[in-house]
């Protein structure tokens, strides 16, 4: 047997260039791309820069429409007026605290539901299936809903009567069940071997590996709550129960009705920019809150809406 030993001579081997250069089309394609998003950014931050330049702007530029990106006239009374009320910061407070308890008992009650919708083995599935789904085309109205929570319940005046009647959210429902029936079946039927019952499977290996999907239903559970003014508007009746976007609404009501009790000179300058300091003192703490859990928001949204 003869074996060739010869050592090929490395410096002989032409070199070819690695990288593939991008077509004349794809760079003008990736051109027009970036300028269309930032059109589109332009578009879409020009009105919220502009009414956060109207809340520290001075009631003659607003009203002769001189303030665009920058304040005009730095002015501060309607934030005074509004901070310097002691019952802004109960209202807050109340806030604050309707979020985090909804927040909880939604997310306490939508996150078991929609394990259990996913199970392919659970009884009845397609019936608690439907029930959801029925409610988000049918629903009893308002004043039955008006008369269940205030007369039936008993909740009128309570802080159940804002978490409890919008607990569960069919649309977040529907993700988390889809995100569950993308769940790696190997890893449960692993820990069932292990010992595991169907409590510490969903407690102990499922809940830990559903970060993303967990802290999207949360932004959008909070969100809504944050915002949420007509369900205390409609079964709150004492102040020290309202909400801040309540308290906002009627600080705008009485800014428009000169009658209210207002000075004169006060009420022109809180009804010019009244309707921007309320924006943006109810959209800072969940823009504040956001950028924490944003990294889990598409691929939670993204791994529970598509099957797989």
């Amino acid at each position: 047997m003869v074996t060739d030993t010869t050592v090929p001579d490395i410096s002989a081997v032409r070199t070819e260039p690695t990288t593939v250069k991008d077509t004349v089309a794809y760079r003008t394609f990736s051109v027009a791309n970036v300028v269309a998003l930032l059109i589109v950014c332009a578009v879409t931050l020009y009105p919220f820069v502009n009414l956060v330049a109207k809340a520290f702007s001075s009631e003659g530029f607003i009203a002769a429409g001189e303030v665009n990106l920058l304040p005009r006239g730095f002015n501060l009374e309607t934030f005074k007026v509004v901070m310097d009320d002691a019952m802004f910061w109960i209202n807050y407070k109340n806030t604050v605290v309707y979020t985090v308890v909804g927040t909880v008992v939604a997310m306490a009650l939508t996150t078991p539901y929609a394990y259990a919708l996913s199970r392919q083995h659970l009884k009845g599935r397609s019936f608690f299936i439907g029930v959801a789904v029925f409610t988000m085309f049918f629903s009893g109205g308002l004043i039955p809903n008006y008369i269940l929570v205030s007369d039936v319940l008993n909740m009128r005046n309570s802080m159940w009567a804002i978490v409890l009647p919008g607990a569960i959210s069919v649309f977040n429902l529907l993700v988390m069940k889809s995100f569950f029936e993308n769940f790696p079946t190997e890893l449960e039927e692993a820990a069932a071997i292990d010992g595991l019952t169907t409590y510490g499977i969903f407690g102990r290996i499922v809940l830990p590996l559903s970060k993303a999907v967990l802290a999207t239903m949360t932004l959008f559970y909070a969100v809504s709550l944050w915002n949420s003014w007509f369900s205390a508007f409609l079964y709150l009746d004492q102040k020290e129960l309202f909400p801040v976007t309540v308290y906002l609404r009627n600080l705008i009501a009485s800014a428009s009705n000169p009658a209210a009790g207002m000075a004169g000179a006060d009420t022109v300058q809180i009804g010019a920019n009244i309707q921007s300091v309320t924006m943006l003192l109810t959209v800072l703490p969940i823009v504040c809150f956001y950028p924490f859990i944003q990294r889990y928001f598409v691929s939670g949204v993204m791994l529970g809406s598509v099957k797989g």
